[in-house]
């Protein structure tokens, strides 16, 4: 299929709402990690504060790509809620939830940019690759409450 021009401001748009959304899961997973409790605690904090700080570096790496792109990287993050629902179950669920919009966005950076970037191609193909596989570790973890 031949390649066709980078369509810039369709690009830089689904960018920024990308470092949104990885910018309120930083917030997300810190405040998750914080509500856990349980005899499991241990163990699902240490994931919840290795999601943060992985939310922060994709945050960081699409700040790369907007500005590379001369685009302006936002400072919003993405609606949160508080749903006051802290047991494992529900926090587990929310941050499938989560992930899920994530791949969502990549998917859709992905038809932004095909054809027309073989480099932002294959990043937005790793960054759905890395959300699928935190869905999968997810919905594992969620086995054991029934979801």
């Amino acid at each position: 299929m031949p390649m066709h021009d980078l369509d810039n401001a369709a690009t830089v748009e689904v960018l920024n709402r990308i470092m949104e959304a990885e910018l309120a899961g930083v917030v997300l997973y810190t405040h998750y990690s914080l509500m856990i409790t349980g005899p499991n605690r241990i163990p699902i904090v240490q994931f919840m504060k290795g999601q943060a700080n992985e939310s922060l570096m994709h945050a960081q790496q699409v700040g790369e790509l907007l500005t590379g792109l001369d685009g302006h990287p936002s400072l919003r993050i993405a609606s949160l809620d508080e749903t006051h629902k802290h047991s494992i179950r529900d926090i587990l669920t929310e941050s499938l939830a989560h992930e899920q919009r994530a791949t969502s966005l990549y998917k859709e950076l992905l038809h932004v940019v095909e054809d027309a970037s073989v480099y932002l191609e294959e990043f937005a193909r790793s960054m759905i690759g890395q959300e699928e596989i935190h869905q999968l570790e997810l919905k594992k973890m969620l086995r054991d409450y029934g979801g």
